[in-house]
């Protein structure tokens, strides 16, 4: 059996222990009757035909390795079907005729919300796939947590961490900027993990009043610092209001480089107190896979490889009630899992005292 292999999308920490965990399955279970090849650089190696062939060693002292071996790289899902420069061919013919040259039996495809689309295009057009659920934002459809989430939950923790030391000896309101354009777990989990006073999530729309109340009513009380943790993809209640092409006509005309600089400026404005913003950026994304990813990237790899042996292509490996389930592909495709705001854990931040920014 001859399985392609590919990592797609932004990375993360556990995509080479991911790797690792289904390669080590496939050998144990099915010995010299698996041959495993790397597709370089996610999509694009599929396209272009950019593949080698790999072999156990590989596949050895990788577990704890950030990033990934194989390299990957973002191919829009809305390009698939479009020619490529002076070509006649669309991306996805080029995919399905190196497919067909290779000989790929299955596809083992690691990524998040629009690798999963690609996916479920190629599963359409009659390839032997299986996926795995990747990324730090925690917003895949199907699976309640993905891995590189809970090692970027830690990195953002600790930053937040770090920030309280030199907010309380400077008596300064401090805001760390997160990771997440659409959902807010990261941002929710590291801020309530951290203690962060003020938690702001793409989901529940933020009125700068309301924020700077909550920063005031600390300062009545005696607290001397104020930490904000914030969601890259925060917006404000009346940009809630916009459309999503009005919104973005909004943003390109305001001169702050991320919506923390216009939180801080505005609230200058309303409270008079020095702010600072922290942006960790892609720090979250790197180093080495936390325990929890590593031990989860090897069940789902396991589980992985089991779906290949019994040839139940045309799913996604994914965590349900804390058991490792299949999960159509056809179900995960297109579909965004959003930070509910009437979740438990949102009234659980709101019954500590934090406030939701809104």
């Amino acid at each position: 059996m001859k399985i392609g292999m590919l990592t797609s999308g932004g990375d993360c920490q556990g995509l080479n222990a991911a790797l690792r965990g289904v390669a080590k399955a496939l050998y144990n279970g099915l010995g010299n009757k698996v041959r495993l090849y790397g597709i370089r650089d996610g999509y694009r190696g599929l396209i272009e035909g950019d593949y080698h062939e790999m072999c156990e060693r590989d596949f050895s002292d990788i577990l704890t390795v950030g990033g990934t071996i194989l390299g990957t790289s973002r191919q829009p899902f809305k390009e698939m079907r479009k020619a490529e420069g002076d070509s006649e061919e669309t991306r996805l013919e080029k995919m399905l005729k190196t497919i067909k040259t290779a000989g790929f039996d299955c596809l083992v495809i690691l990524g998040g919300n629009g690798t999963h689309k690609t996916a479920n295009l190629l599963a359409q057009h009659g390839v032997n796939v299986v996926t795995l659920p990747k990324t730090i934002d925690n917003d895949l459809w199907g699976t309640e947590v993905t891995f590189g989430f809970q090692s970027a939950v830690d990195i953002a923790t600790t930053v937040i961490d770090s920030i309280h030391s030199t907010a309380f000896s400077h008596s300064r309101v401090f805001i760390v900027e997160v990771m997440g354009h659409k959902a807010g777990w990261l941002t929710l989990y590291a801020g309530i993990a951290s203690g962060a006073d003020i938690i702001v999530i793409p989901e529940i729309p933020y009125s700068i009043k309301a924020i700077a109340q909550a920063i005031e009513k600390r300062e009545k009380s005696g607290k001397r610092f104020s930490i904000l943790a914030v969601a890259e993809g925060a917006i404000s209640k009346e940009e809630a209001e916009m459309s999503k092409k009005e919104r973005k006509a909004l943003r390109e005309q305001l001169p702050y480089p991320s919506v923390s600089y216009r939180i801080a400026d505005e609230l200058k404005a309303l409270t008079g107190q020095e702010i600072r913003v922290t942006i960790p950026g892609h720090y979250q994304r790197g180093g080495a896979p936390c325990p929890a990813d590593r031990l989860l990237t090897s069940r789902l790899g396991a589980a992985a490889a089991e779906l290949i042996r019994d040839g139940r292509f045309g799913n996604m490996v994914a965590v349900q009630n804390n058991r490792i389930v299949p999960v159509p592909l056809s179900e995960v495709a297109g579909k965004l899992k959003t930070v509910p705001p009437d979740s438990d854990i949102v009234q659980a931040a709101r019954d500590l005292g934090l406030s939701m920014g809104d």
